[in-house]
C-alpha cells in the first residue's frame, strides 16, 4: 500500500513538473512580449508628469452653463440635488454626447467594460472635441473589461487635454499569457473595477449600470441590456468627483503613456480618419444625431428634464479593496454594504428590487424572511436563464427562489424578448432584434429612498468587484423609479410555487394569451442541463 501510494504521488508530482514545463514552454516564445507596470511605484513611471493637474479643478461649478441653469434650485448652502431617471439606451447615449458637447472645464469618465465599437467611438469622439475646445479630459479603465491595448480610446492619451489611466493592470500583455497570469495572481485580477461615472463639470453626473459600447445603448443590437441610469446634477456631483479622484491617484492606476501601442502615431492617424468617416458618412444620419443632442441640450436649458429635487450621496469601495487578501474580503463590510444593511432594517412597508444578478445569501434570505413577516413586502426582478448572460449566477439565485417565494416575496424573472414597456414608450415596436438581458442595478425603499448604481446583489459585487451607488431620498423620485420596476414586472415572468413545484406565469406579448410552464421558458435542456452543472461552481466566485 505504502509502495502504491509513493508510485501515485510520483506520478502526479511528475504530471505537475510537466505542466509547469508546458506553461515555460508555452510562455518562452512570449518572455519578450510588452509588459507594463502593475503599480505607479514602477520605475518606468519615475519620469511620468500628469497632463491635467489639480489646479484644473480649481473653478466654482456652479458658476458654469449647466449650473446657470438651475441656480434657483441649487442655491448654495442648501445641499440640493436633483435626479432624473434615463430607462432607455438612446437616450442614455445621447445625454452623454449632449453633456461633453456643454462642458467647459472638465469631463471624468470611469468605466468597466469599453467596447471598441461603433458607439463606443463617437462617444470618444465627443470627448476629442470636448478637448479641442479646452476641456480637460479623464478617463479611467478597468484592463479586465477593457482589452486596453487595441482600444481606441487608450489613443486619446496623446491629446494635449486628454489623460487615459488603467486601473488593475496585467503584467504581460500577450493574450496567451492572461490566464497563468490569473493564476499566479489570483486575488488581484479576479478583482475589477466595476465602477460606472460619467462627470461633467463637476456639478452634473451619470451613474449606474451602462458600460460603454453599443449593446448598452442601442436596441438594434442583438443582445441588448435593458437598464437603468440616473443623471444627477448639484452637491451629490462632489461625492462622486471626490470617490474619481481616489482611484485616478491610487497606485494601481497605471497611465496610458507606458503601453506601447497608446504611443502609436500611425494607429492615431487611423482613429482620426475614422472619426472623420463617422462625421461624413451620411449626411442625414449625421444631421439627425445632431439634431437630437440639439434637442437634448434644449430641453435642459428650458428646465424640461423633469428633475426630481432632494438630498442625496454618492459611495463606492475603496480602491484598496482589489489588493485585500481573500480572507480579508470575505470579511470586508464597506459603506455600500453598511448602507444596504441600514437601509433595509429601516424599511417599513415595501422594497422593490432591480437585479441582474440577485445571489442574497443565506444572510439575505433570511433578512428578507424576517422583513416579510414584520410586514415589509419584497418585489424582486432579476433575469430568468433564457436572458441571462450568467449561468451561473442564475444557478446560485435558484438555490434561493423557493424560499423567497414561501416567504411571501413577489419573484419575477425578465423574458428573453417580449415587447418591453420602455421600448413601447420610446417608439419602439421591440427592444431588441435578438434579445434582452435585465442589466438594472436599482431598489427603492418605502417609496421614499431610491439606491441606484454599479452594484449587484451577489458576491462578486460584495467580496471581489469594486463598485458605486448613489442614494436618493426624494418620494417624487422614488415613484419613478418603483414604477419602471412595476413595468417590468409585466414583460416579466411571475415566479410561483404549485405545490412543490415552480411554475412560471405569463404573456409573451402584452395582448396575447397567458402561459404557465413548469420548467425555465424560452430554454433548451441542454442550456437547464448547463445550469445544473454551473451549481458545482463555488458561490463566492459566481
Amino acid at each position: 500500500m505504502n509502495q502504491w501510494c509513493y508510485n501515485r504521488a510520483a506520478r502526479v508530482k511528475s504530471v505537475l513538473l510537466s505542466t509547469k514545463l508546458s506553461w515555460c514552454l508555452l510562455a518562452l516564445p512570449l518572455v519578450g512580449c510588452t509588459t507594463v507596470p502593475t503599480n505607479a511605484h514602477d520605475n518606468r513611471l519615475n519620469n511620468y508628469t500628469p497632463k491635467i493637474k489639480p489646479e484644473d479643478f480649481d473653478y466654482d461649478p456652479m458658476d458654469t452653463p449647466i449650473a446657470r441653469c438651475y441656480t434657483d434650485e441649487l442655491k448654495s448652502g442648501t445641499d440640493t440635488s436633483g435626479a432624473t431617471l434615463i430607462d432607455d439606451g438612446t437616450s442614455a447615449f445621447l445625454l452623454r454626447a449632449a453633456f461633453a458637447r456643454m462642458a467647459t472645464k472638465t469631463i471624468d469618465l470611469q468605466t468597466y467594460i469599453y467596447s471598441n465599437d461603433l458607439t463606443s467611438k463617437v462617444l470618444i469622439g465627443e470627448l476629442r472635441n470636448a478637448a479641442d475646445r479646452g476641456v480637460k479630459v479623464r478617463i479611467l479603465l478597468d484592463d479586465y473589461g477593457t482589452k486596453s491595448d487595441v482600444a481606441d480610446v487608450m489613443l486619446l492619451n496623446q491629446h494635449p487635454n486628454i489623460e487615459v489611466k488603467v486601473f488593475n493592470t496585467v503584467r504581460n500583455r500577450a493574450k496567451m499569457l492572461f490566464l497563468p497570469q490569473l493564476f499566479m495572481d489570483f486575488n488581484r485580477l479576479n478583482s475589477r473595477m466595476h465602477n460606472k461615472l460619467f462627470i461633467v463639470d463637476n456639478v452634473a453626473f451619470i451613474t449606474g449600470g451602462r458600460n460603454i459600447g453599443s449593446n448598452y445603448f442601442y436596441p438594434e443590437t442583438s443582445a441588448n441590456f435593458s437598464d437603468t441610469d440616473v443623471m444627477f446634477i448639484g452637491a451629490m456631483t462632489k461625492y462622486a468627483t471626490k470617490s474619481f479622484d481616489e482611484y485616478w491617484n491610487h497606485k494601481l492606476s497605471i497611465p496610458a503613456s507606458v503601453f506601447p501601442k497608446a504611443k502609436s502615431k500611425r494607429a492615431m492617424r487611423k482613429l482620426e480618419r475614422k472619426f472623420n468617416q463617422i462625421q461624413t458618412r451620411s449626411a442625414e444620419d449625421a444631421r439627425s444625431y445632431n439634431v437630437a443632442i440639439s434637442l437634448a441640450q434644449r430641453e435642459f436649458r428650458q428646465k424640461r428634464f423633469g428633475f426630481s429635487w432632494g438630498h442625496g450621496t454618492f459611495i463606492a469601495d475603496p480602491p484598496s479593496k482589489v489588493e485585500m487578501t481573500m480572507s480579508e474580503k470575505e470579511a470586508y463590510r464597506g459603506e455600500i454594504i453598511k448602507k444596504l444593511q441600514e437601509l433595509w432594517s429601516t424599511t417599513r412597508n415595501s422594497v422593490y428590487v432591480s437585479a441582474a444578478y440577485f445571489v442574497p445569501g443565506m444572510g439575505g434570505l433570511e433578512h428578507i424572511r424576517r422583513e416579510e413577516n414584520s410586514g415589509v413586502h419584497v418585489t424582486i426582478v432579476t433575469n430568468s436563464l433564457s436572458s441571462t448572460n450568467s449561468a451561473s449566477v442564475y444557478a446560485k439565485w435558484e438555490k434561493y427562489r423557493k424560499n423567497l417565494i414561501k416567504s411571501g416575496a413577489d419573484i419575477y424573472e425578465f423574458m428573453l424578448s417580449a415587447e418591453n414597456l420602455r421600448a413601447k414608450k420610446h417608439g419602439r415596436a421591440r427592444q431588441a432584434r435578438g434579445f434582452s438581458v435585465l442589466h438594472s442595478k436599482s431598489i427603492v425603499f418605502d417609496d421614499k429612498i431610491s439606491w441606484i448604481g454599479s452594484f449587484n446583489l451577489d458576491p462578486r459585487s460584495a467580496y471581489f468587484n469594486t463598485e458605486n451607488v448613489a442614494i436618493f431620498e426624494s418620494p417624487e423620485f422614488a415613484e419613478k423609479l418603483r414604477n419602471m420596476i412595476i413595468d417590468d414586472t409585466k414583460t416579466s415572468w411571475h415566479v410561483t410555487l404549485d405545490g412543490n413545484f415552480v411554475k412560471w406565469s405569463g404573456q409573451r406579448e402584452l395582448d396575447s394569451k397567458p402561459h404557465e410552464y413548469y420548467h425555465s421558458p424560452d430554454t433548451t435542456i441542454f442550456r437547464r442541463i448547463w445550469k445544473n452543472i454551473c451549481k458545482l461552481m463555488p458561490e463566492k466566485y459566481v
